[in-house]
């Protein structure tokens, strides 16, 4: 058996009937118990008057509830409509009118995801472009070598050097998916820092360790300035990897017979390290730009180099609550300084 449902107005038309009903049943008691004409005319007087005021609040309340409906009805068709702003927001410190402010600080917050996935959507595509665009230099590479090895013939030694021109833009791809995927996990949490009490020296001589040869080969003279026992919070892994893309830059732009140097001061906040170099130095106008993923100046196109070791850097060192800054001047190097914090 279906049951019925009242509407709204009929529940009010209900208690208002329930309130009369009773105030005649109270009369007619008091009628039956005191026999006294006066004191039934005080009570139908008073049960008159009570049955206005009742009827005064359930017409203002039943308009109270249909204002609100209105209100929440065309907050939820702006929700569904993609407004930018909510309808209203309330002050008035009651049940419905915080019901409905509620209401609308869940459409703001809403609207706030909504500006967050467009915006996650918007640097997904410019990746999906930038790396579109650095793979297809050494994918249009290898194959113009593989077709010239296919439909020519040539000696042995001929075909060593394309072939190592072809291996050299593989290790290119290679790397590129590699720094991908570590820049990818590092974005999106798959991979999390573990900040240990460890001698920053430890971390920093992984760094250099790296480096060490190209140095040698462009007789770039080395200096580390770096206290053994300075205990510094980080995950020594990665902070290693961001000193190395620094130092890996500072070889590479920096002319043979120069010089690079690194500096370890611990500061009451944070662990400064500095890494100087005499290379060509950062314009200035470029240098808000070098953190952004897969950027090169247009004056080292001819470099080796992809662009995103800076990126990560960044990446590194802002999840670790540190910061990074550059400072630089054409023709007279660059010093690249990291914050970590102590604790």
């Amino acid at each position: 058996m279906k049951k019925s449902r009242l509407s709204l107005s009929g529940i009010f038309q209900l208690i208002g009937a329930g309130v009369i009903l009773t105030s005649l049943v109270l009369c007619i008691g008091v009628f039956l118990i005191t026999q006294n004409g006066t004191a039934v005319i005080v009570c139908l007087i008073t049960a008159a008057a009570l049955s206005i005021w009742a009827f005064i609040l359930v017409r203002v309340l039943q308009s109270r509830l249909a204002h609100f409906t209105d209100d929440m009805c065309q907050t939820i068709d702006d929700m569904m409509q993609g407004e930018t702003s909510p309808r209203m927001i309330f002050d008035d410190d009651t049940m419905l009118d915080r019901i409905n402010h509620q209401l609308n600080r869940l459409y703001q917050m809403l609207q706030a995801n909504k500006k967050i996935i467009e915006e996650q959507r918007a640097d997904l595509q410019g990746m999906i472009s930038d790396i579109s665009h650095q793979v297809k230099t050494p994918t249009t590479n290898l194959k113009m070598a593989a077709a010239t090895l296919l439909e020519q013939e040539f000696s042995r030694e001929q075909q060593v050097e394309y072939l190592q021109s072809m291996n050299m833009q593989l290790d290119k791809l290679d790397f590129l998916m590699g720094a991908m995927i570590k820049s990818s996990r590092l974005e999106t949490g798959v991979i999390l820092l573990d900040k240990q009490q460890v001698p920053i020296y430890e971390t920093l001589a992984t760094a250099l360790g790296s480096i060490f040869l190209k140095a040698e080969e462009k007789h770039l003279q080395v200096t580390v300035d770096c206290p053994d026992n300075l205990i510094v919070p980080h995950d020594t892994k990665w902070t290693a990897e961001a000193l190395f893309n620094i130092l890996e830059n500072a070889v590479k732009y920096t002319p043979a017979g120069g010089a690079i140097q690194v500096t370890v001061v611990r500061w009451e906040a944070y662990t400064k390290i500095d890494i100087t170099d005499t290379g060509r130095g950062i314009p200035e106008s470029h240098q808000a730009a070098i953190f952004k993923r897969f950027y090169r100046e247009p004056e080292v196109h001819n470099i080796e180099g992809v662009g995103i070791g800076l990126y990560l850097t960044r990446e590194i060192i802002s999840k670790q609550n540190g910061r990074i800054k550059v400072t630089s001047a054409v023709g007279t190097g660059t010093t690249f300084t990291i914050f970590l914090p102590n604790d």
